[in-house]
């Protein structure tokens, strides 16, 4: 019994500095500037831009093979922020790639829905939860509002909405009464 504890803690170190040596010796260093035009990006990973989703378009900006005008979701604003960024003017959107519009969610009419999974396996950030021949929903706060789940499903049951912009129930506060006493 004594035995085998010792060759299992025997064992334990060596893999742990195995796995630690092989961590220094085979670190990735990422660029620095991928990593800042990656967190200017609005991580919708929908593809309008051209690439399979943000990092590879960061990517592509930070070696001059993409220009900054083309994420739709990001709109004028992320145009102008990568601008900033990068030293350079900004510029229009490109129309090729789409047109800026309000954000949006999708929601799934659960009625409707056959439970085909088609959805789930477009969904680039894994933002609807169901199973197959079962019912499926969205998780609003998870949605970046790609709409890459529309062209697949046969029954046309998800809807866009925009994305709310109140909370619901809140009501602004009333100023206080002020009394003068002389």
């Amino acid at each position: 019994m004594l035995i085998s504890i010792l060759v299992l803690t025997a064992l334990g170190l060596v893999f742990g500095l195995g796995l630690g040596w092989a961590a220094i010796r085979f670190r990735v260093d990422s660029d620095p500037l991928i990593e800042r035009i990656d967190a200017l990006l609005p991580q919708t990973q929908c593809g309008q831009c051209g690439f399979p989703g943000c990092r590879p378009y960061a990517e592509a900006i930070s070696s001059d093979q993409a220009d900054i005008n083309q994420c739709p979701p990001g709109g004028e604003a992320g145009v102008k922020a990568l601008a900033d960024l990068l030293g350079r003017e900004p510029k229009p959107l490109n129309p090729e790639n789409g047109e800026e519009t309000a954000k949006t969610v999708v929601v799934i009419d659960e009625q409707r829905c056959i439970g085909c999974t088609l959805c789930i396996q477009a969904c680039p950030v894994d933002a609807i939860v169901g199973a197959a021949k079962l019912m499926h929903t969205v998780i609003e706060s998870e949605c970046t509002g790609c709409d890459l789940c529309l062209p697949p499903c046969p029954v046309d049951c998800i809807d866009i909405i925009p994305v709310r912009t109140s909370i619901p129930g809140w009501r602004s506060p009333r100023p206080a009464k002020v009394v003068l006493t002389q």
